[in-house]
């Protein structure tokens, strides 16, 4: 898994446990000193966010664990999996994108990377050099042509080659 991506992670996780371990107890011990619990909102908002960083902890760390599980020796060479750059041609608006398959904690359309989770990068999963797939979008169903791939390997898939459209020269 890229380092940064792990790096990011457990940087959030450890200023989420200073926060749960040292400054949300000090709030809500200041929140307690001001009185009625039942209707004192420091309180009830302190003991919200605990709850909240709690979670939030819990759902990095189940991360992180899965990101370790991840054998890059099963990411296929020859299809479209984590890692790989696709060109693709869409059909709809006549026009190629490239997309690039990342997590989700580095997705970013705008940057052409997308997730494996997502709609399209589902749809791309295993796919080959000339394969097309149908995929559902907020924006409707949108259909892809696989043009060109290269894998997190390196190893490239080329495009096709070009049709040719110059005539004949007259005989």
């Amino acid at each position: 898994m890229p380092p940064h991506i792990i790096k990011k992670l457990q940087d959030e996780i450890q200023t989420l446990e200073h926060e749960l371990h040292h400054e949300l107890p000090k709030e809500l011990k200041r929140a307690r000193a001001l009185g009625d619990l039942s209707e004192n909102a420091e309180f009830s908002m302190a003991k919200q966010r605990q709850d909240f960083v709690g979670a939030r902890l819990a759902q990095l760390k189940r991360r992180l664990a899965d990101l370790s599980l991840i054998n890059m020796s099963n990411i296929p060479k020859d299809r479209a999996g984590f890692g790989s750059r696709v060109v693709l041609y869409d059909v709809d608006r006549d026009t190629e994108i490239e997309y690039r398959l990342v997590t989700s904690e580095e997705a970013d359309v705008s940057k052409g990377l997308i997730s494996t989770t997502s709609p399209i990068g589902r749809g791309l999963l295993g796919k080959k050099v000339g394969d097309t797939c149908k995929v559902t979008t907020p924006n409707g169903i949108r259909e892809f042509e696989v043009r060109a791939l290269q894998t997190l390997h390196g190893e490239v898939q080329p495009r096709f080659p070009e049709a040719d459209t110059r005539t004949s020269p007259p005989e």
